[in-house]
């Protein structure tokens, strides 16, 4: 009998070993994410996205003079997608004096604070730093609300070619807190700036000017656009528990099939910076630690990158390149914290 007890005790004590190792390894196994399965009109260049009342909204680049600037897209689950409007139906006319050979705005960031939500958006001479950040307000993002319409509060920050180390476009806001907000912006040059924001107007505070260089690629230039080597834009930051999180885009857009654009990240534990990436290097020495790039002939140049903190969790929105047609079409990933750091799902 002690023999056979023995055995039990022993098979016994296996079995157990086998169930707390596989729970050691479910406990230790973080969430895998995963790429959302998208539907409907998926068009979209430049997203950004935020969610008001039960419907989840991206304004994206897009539209020409008489046909609506900066196309809106609605969905009430993150998955299906419908085109729901646009903010203009003609550039304002600041705009046209600013930046005559302008044709549409670009890039659009919306927000909301002070009991508005704040659209900023831009508007370039393609391949100049001749550019300019605008911004508009509303009430509401509901269409169908009495309270709906966009106002056009005029220029916040304008770059001018030859003068400036900057480019204006592709602005992001930033809260802070309940009392302090930021711009950042930029491409090419200089890279990533940022400056403070009056949050009663929503244009560049008066009282703090400070300019903060954030992130910057070797071969920027003062001038002249850089080489590709010198190639980051398209801000975007976000805080997750104690840091503050600078996503980026590296290198070339806009070339379809072509395009080799990628989501780089770096950290701080100040929204003003300095930022650096995983192996501690500078963002504004050319640093930024590789969140998603192409890695397929299906999808080609990933970048310019908005992050949604819902309630059902953390998401990245971006756009990516069809392989076979060469247009941008809109993607959305999960994020994962490892270890502090984001991760995304690849692209099919």
């Amino acid at each position: 009998m002690k023999p056979f007890i023995t055995t039990i005790i022993a098979r016994i004590w296996f079995l157990g070993t086998l169930l707390v190792g596989a729970s050691y390894r479910s406990m230790a196994t973080p969430p895998q994410p995963g790429m959302l399965e998208l539907a409907g009109d998926l068009r979209v260049h430049d997203p950004s996205v935020i969610r008001h009342g039960d419907t989840f909204y991206i304004f994206s680049t897009g539209g020409r003079q008489g046909r609506g600037v900066i196309h809106v897209r609605c969905s009430r689950d993150l998955y299906n997608w419908s085109l729901c409007g646009s903010v203009f139906e003609k550039l304002p006319e600041w705009t046209r004096r600013e930046i005559p050979a302008a044709r549409s705005a670009w890039a659009p960031d919306i927000s909301f604070f002070n009991r508005k939500y704040h659209l900023y958006y831009s508007v370039s001479a393609f391949g100049t730093n001749n550019s300019a950040i605008g911004l508009a307000t509303n009430l509401t993002l509901d269409p169908n609300s009495p309270d709906y319409a966009w106002e056009d509060q005029g220029m916040v920050i304008r770059s001018v070619a030859g003068l400036d180390d900057y480019n204006a476009i592709d602005g992001n806001l930033v809260l802070e807190d309940l009392d302090k907000a930021w711009l950042c912006w930029g491409s090419f040059w200089g890279g990533i700036k940022m400056r403070r924001i009056d949050k009663t107007t929503g244009k560049l505070s008066g009282t703090d000017t400070t300019v903060y260089s954030l992130a910057s690629r070797p071969g920027a230039a003062s001038g002249r656009k850089p080489a590709e080597a010198g190639a980051i834009e398209a801000p975007f930051i976000v805080k997750h528990e104690d840091f503050w999180y600078l996503f980026v885009s590296f290198d070339l857009c806009c070339r379809g099939v072509d395009s080799t654009y990628k989501i780089m990240v770096g950290r701080s534990q100040n929204v003003t910076g300095p930022y650096r990436d995983r192996d501690n290097k500078l963002m504004s020495d050319g640093g930024g630690s590789l969140v998603l790039q192409a890695t397929t002939p299906n999808w080609r140049g990933p970048g310019h990158c908005a992050i949604v903190q819902d309630v059902s969790g953390d998401y990245m929105v971006f756009h990516a390149y069809h392989g076979g047609t060469g247009r941008s079409e809109l993607k959305i990933s999960t994020i994962v914290w490892e270890h502090g750091w984001p991760q995304v799902a690849e692209l099919p």
